[in-house]
Parts: structure tokens; C-alpha cells; sequence
């Protein structure tokens, strides 16, 4: 066995040939170098340890360059976890921001990285409530928020993360809860994964009647089922998933949901999402079989 290989002490670092295959960090040495303290200098490297042996792990980065580390150079490390889908890395707000496609018509003005959004016809809290899902980066956001739903002739509300600082700040200026729902969730899934979910429902699916308008379809099973999808930028949306009461528990809302799923994919589609209350255990077990998983929460504070 060679030196490099040698079971290694634990209590320097937690790395060694279990590894391969894992995502880990390491901080080792550069040799010759000195850093800004005078002594050695250190560097941290990220990724998927490809082998530990003869004295030498290889990382394999996740920019996909790979790096050869001396075990003796190795000043601590561990296994992390696995890195998430790109689609989990989108954060909410830019979730949120995708999510618009569902309603076309929407008016939208920005206000810092926050979005005040109103619609004259529609009543969903999604499209008379002000989007702020982080910093807004505007010195006088509040009265801006304010005065936008006024000039509306709207009641002002504020879609906001759970316990986040906006939470927190709309609370402390007299806001409350919309309504007594559940929170809601924005969840996602792989548009193949789904799909490989429902090969039976595609094989007896009954026909189906598409009613496109640009990049927004409304499909329909006769007068028993019904739903709405919206494909931009690689992601496809669904709402308004609905069974006649008569002609439910006869897989018909799957059936919707698979006609929706191969027209995203036709599109090129490879992310689904949608929103269901977070208190909808027969939704939520229905989406949960499909792969479907929480993005992030949500609730609606309102003046």
C-alpha cells in the first residue's frame, strides 16, 4: 500500500478512499505560496472526489475542470451534500417571476427587485399583491407599495416568505394574514420524471381538445376535466387542474395533467411547477407521485 493510501487521522480531516464518488470540500496548502498572514496559503476545493490513491485525490470541480491534490497538502475536508438540481437553485422570487406565464394579461411594474402586480378583471391575490420575496433594494419601497394599490382602488397585499425579513416588515407595520389559508407551495418536478410517472394514463388516455393561445394552452376532457398550462423559457406551468365532482376518482385529473405535461415537453420544456395549498393532502399526495417537490412557501399579508 503506498504511504499516500495509509489510513489517514480523523482528527486532521474526513476524507479518504470512502469518498469516491461523493461531492466534497477540501481546504489544502498551495505549496511555495504565502498568504496574507505570512504563513501558508490555503484554498478550498469544491466537487466530486473521482479516486483517492498514491498519495494524490482527484476533485473533479463543478465547472467540470479537475484538480490533483497531494493527501500531505490536505488541511481538512468532508463529504457535503449533493449539489441541487439547477431548477432547485433558482430562487423564489425568480420562481415566482416564471411562474407569471400563468396569467398573460397581468399588468407588472417593478420596484426594485420586488413586482407590483394588478390585474382589472381578475381576483386571484397573485394578481393584485405585490411580489416581495427578498430585498427590495428602493429606499421607500413601503410607500411606494402603498400608494401603487390605492391608486388602484385595491387593498394592498404583499406575497412574502414565511418568517422572511419581509414577513417581519409588513407584520410590523399593522399587516396580517389575507385569509386563513394554509400557506401555499411552489412546487417542482422534472418534466421526464413526471412523465415516466404516467405511461398508463397516456396508453387510455381519452381525447382531448387543445385550445392554444401563443405560448398558453387550455386542455379539456369534454365537460369532466379541464386544466391551463404556460411554457417560457424551458419551464411549463400548470393551473386550474378541475373535475367535474360526478366524474372524479376515474383518473381524469392525471389524464389532464399528462396532456398538459407532453405539450411542454413538446416545447422543449424540462421543469414543471405549480401551486397548491399547503393544508391539500390529496393534491399534494397526487403531485407527490408525479415527483413533484416543494420549491418554497408562501403566504399573503394584506393591510
Amino acid at each position: 500500500m503506498a504511504s499516500g493510501d495509509a489510513p489517514h487521522d480523523v482528527t486532521k480531516h474526513m476524507l479518504g478512499p470512502h469518498v469516491v464518488g461523493q461531492r466534497i470540500v477540501v481546504r489544502r496548502v498551495l505549496p511555495g505560496e504565502t498568504g496574507p498572514s505570512g504563513g501558508p496559503a490555503l484554498t478550498d476545493v469544491l466537487g466530486v472526489c473521482l479516486s483517492w490513491a498514491d498519495g494524490t485525490c482527484v476533485v473533479q470541480r463543478e465547472d467540470g475542470t479537475s484538480v490533483a491534490i497531494a493527501t500531505a497538502d490536505i488541511v481538512s475536508g468532508k463529504p457535503v451534500p449533493p449539489r441541487p438540481p439547477a431548477r432547485h437553485r433558482v430562487s423564489a422570487q425568480e420562481a415566482q417571476r416564471r411562474a407569471l406565464a400563468l396569467w398573460p394579461g397581468l399588468e407588472t411594474v417593478p420596484l426594485g427587485d420586488w413586482l407590483l402586480r394588478h390585474s382589472p378583471t381578475s381576483t386571484a391575490r397573485r394578481s393584485r399583491s405585490v411580489l416581495a420575496m427578498g430585498p427590495s433594494g428602493v429606499e421607500g419601497d413601503y410607500e411606494q407599495v402603498v400608494a401603487f394599490y390605492e391608486r388602484h382602488g385595491a387593498r394592498p397585499i404583499a406575497a412574502v416568505l414565511p418568517d422572511s425579513d419581509e414577513d417581519a416588515f409588513f407584520r410590523g407595520r399593522g399587516w396580517v394574514l389575507e385569509s386563513h389559508d394554509a400557506d401555499t407551495l411552489f412546487q417542482i418536478a422534472g418534466v421526464a420524471a413526471a412523465r415516466r410517472a404516467l405511461p398508463g394514463y397516456r396508453q387510455a388516455r381519452p381525447p382531448v381538445e387543445y385550445d392554444e393561445q401563443g405560448d398558453l394552452v387550455t386542455v379539456r376532457i369534454g365537460d369532466r376535466a379541464r386544466g391551463v398550462a404556460a411554457y417560457s423559457d424551458d419551464w411549463v406551468g400548470f393551473r386550474g387542474i378541475e373535475v367535474s365532482p360526478e366524474h372524479r376518482r376515474q383518473g381524469l385529473g392525471l389524464a389532464v395533467m399528462d396532456a398538459l405535461l407532453e405539450w411542454g415537453a413538446e416545447r422543449g420544456a424540462t421543469t414543471a411547477y405549480l401551486q397548491v395549498l399547503g393544508d391539500n393532502t390529496p393534491a399534494l399526495a397526487l403531485y407527490e407521485q408525479l415527483g413533484f417537490t416543494t420549491h418554497h412557501a408562501y403566504r399573503y399579508l394584506a393591510l
